[in-house]
């Protein structure tokens, strides 16, 4: 309860400058809260429609009434209302940046997923190039890599769903895994980008020797692809 202010009024935490004959007014936060007085006071209203002077005395519980309908409108509206500059509250997309450096990690003990659900150690294939194609199938790509590759050297597509592709008849092919927990895509540390294959070269120690966040051109990576064999 509130203290009464220096005059005596009532509470001076009660809505101000109303006759101190009212006593506390309380406004309730949800207007539906009044649904039970505005019924009564409208039951009242139609009883002593047909009296002289009816209306006069019920003036004073109607203002009350009035006053708390109208204050408590007027809170949920400063509250809900739109802003116009709400917009630039929302923070602005931030562009896209390569992944954190990873060159000189050692990559996970991942353990990823072949066509059959089989388990497959993603280290048993080092050194490797592991290309991610959640954002891009990219064949063109894959086939590039795949022919600049030297002996002993693993090309590895990883896809981001819970199986692999079925493996291609070819002579030479792409280890087609998947990572269906998303271990990979979260060691780089970035989302999948549409259009864009993002590529790791491991060396046979386990360790992170380039990024590449969007596979280019074989001459843009090919010197340190042939370092992965030796």
């Amino acid at each position: 309860m509130g203290k009464p202010d220096a005059e005596g009024h009532g509470p001076a935490d009660g809505l101000p400058g109303l006759p101190p004959e009212w006593g506390r007014v309380v406004v309730p936060d949800d207007a539906s809260a009044l649904a039970a007085e505005a019924a009564q006071i409208r039951r009242e209203l139609r009883r002593a429609s047909g009296l002289p002077g009816g209306y006069r005395a019920l003036g004073l519980p109607l203002l009350v009434l009035l006053v708390a309908v109208l204050t408590t409108l007027a809170g949920l509206l400063a509250v809900t209302w739109p802003r116009t500059n709400r917009g630039a509250d929302r923070p602005t997309p931030a562009p896209y940046s390569p992944p954190a450096t990873l060159t000189g990690r050692a990559l996970p003990a991942l353990d990823l997923v072949d066509a059959d659900d089989a388990p497959v150690p993603l280290r048993g294939l080092l050194p490797a190039m592991i290309i991610l194609l959640d954002g891009c199938p990219c064949p063109d790509r894959v086939a590039d890599a795949l022919a600049a590759a030297p002996a002993g050297v693993s090309v590895v597509t990883v896809t981001g769903g819970r199986t692999a592709p079925a493996r291609p008849t070819i002579e030479r092919q792409a280890r087609a895994l998947a990572d269906p927990a998303g271990g990979l895509r979260s060691f780089l540390g970035q989302p999948a980008r549409r259009g864009a294959a993002t590529a790791l070269l491991v060396d046979r120690a386990g360790i992170v020797t380039r990024v590449l966040p969007d596979l280019g051109t074989v001459d843009s990576y090919r010197n340190d692809l042939n370092a992965l064999a030796t």
